[in-house]
């Protein structure tokens, strides 16, 4: 009778540890393609190099934020000579190049800049093995400065930890 107690609570304590281990999720492989810009606000100062580098901060963010919460992990796309962009990459070429980098999601997307004060983002992230959109998001913000951009950032990672990760 005390072999079969020390055996049940083997067993348990073997369950438990599986089911722990079975918990823990493996981060999934996501390509980041960087946000096109587009400005139609008709503002008189050029902001070209300005939009740019908030941009690289936005996607700089967008993947430290991804790789830190442990639900995502970032690959790195190549497509060539050229940097991987929606306008400029034909989409079965980025899909081949995420698919190659290892990818099981694509994040692309841009902004929009329609006034001084508003902007709109339109981001989709795709299944690259099925080739279908399983996320898209057209999100509005206000201001053109950092602290904008990084609050519709980290609200963009909030909506894909609670409609991509299962």
């Amino acid at each position: 009778m005390k072999r079969c107690g020390s055996m049940a609570a083997g067993l348990l304590l073997l369950l438990s540890a599986s089911a722990t281990f079975a918990s823990e999720q493996v981060p999934i492989p996501i390509a980041l393609v960087e946000l096109e810009y587009e400005d139609t606000s008709g503002e008189p100062q050029d902001q070209t190099e300005i939009h740019k580098a908030r941009i690289q901060m936005f996607m700089r963010n967008l993947k430290e934020d991804l790789n830190s919460g442990g639900h995502f992990k970032t690959v790195e796309m190549n497509c060539g000579a050229d940097p991987c962009s929606i306008e400029d990459t034909d989409p079965d070429e980025l899909m081949a190049a995420a698919k190659k980098a290892g990818a099981k999601l694509m994040l692309y997307g841009g902004v929009h800049k329609v006034s001084t004060l508003i902007q709109f983002a339109k981001v989709q992230v795709a299944d690259v093995d099925r080739d279908e959109a399983v996320m898209y998001k057209s999100m509005s913000f206000r201001g053109d400065d950092d602290r904008s951009w990084l609050r519709m950032q980290q609200f963009l990672v909030k909506q894909m930890n609670e409609e991509l990760v299962k």
